[in-house]
């Protein structure tokens, strides 16, 4: 089952990963070009939500079922964080990617609330991008591309 749900966690980052360019790099240049927003510009914006949930889902369903959850009663908190591959794993990846979520939610929540194009793809510009840099930040390089 662990193996299975890794997988669908690895291959689901891709598609999240792709969405979330699209969306971020649509929006900042809409931004900065004054263009109007438009239907498209709010499906895909609602489609990064949506994948990114999704992902966050089948990562909390890992990260419940992993063997590498053990480590905290056997190495402890202290002995965990001394590990750089253990603290990516038990500790940034889950954290950095809840927050990078947490991001994408508010950025579709605040655009949401607003009237004109300009100020509907600013906090999707902004905060779809942040999230981008997080989720970048703590992707286990050495493990998903291998």
């Amino acid at each position: 089952m662990y193996n299975t749900i890794q997988t669908l966690h690895s291959y689901w980052a891709y598609i999240v990963l792709l969405v979330l360019i699209i969306a971020a790099v649509n929006a900042v240049v809409k931004f900065l070009g004054n263009k109007e927003y438009s239907a498209k510009d709010f499906r895909i914006s609602l489609f990064t939500l949506i994948v990114s949930h999704i992902q966050l889902l089948i990562g909390l369903v890992l990260y419940l079922v992993s063997p590498r959850l053990a480590l905290f009663g056997e190495l402890g908190m202290g002995g965990v964080m001394k590990d750089a591959v253990n603290r990516l794993y038990l500790v940034e990846h889950p954290f950095v990617n809840i927050i990078a979520v947490a991001l994408i939610t508010i950025g579709y929540s605040k655009h949401k609330k607003k009237l004109t194009s300009s100020a509907k793809l600013k906090p999707i510009a902004i905060f779809y991008t942040l999230a981008l840099l997080l989720f970048l930040s703590r992707i286990p390089w050495s493990a998903w591309l291998s």
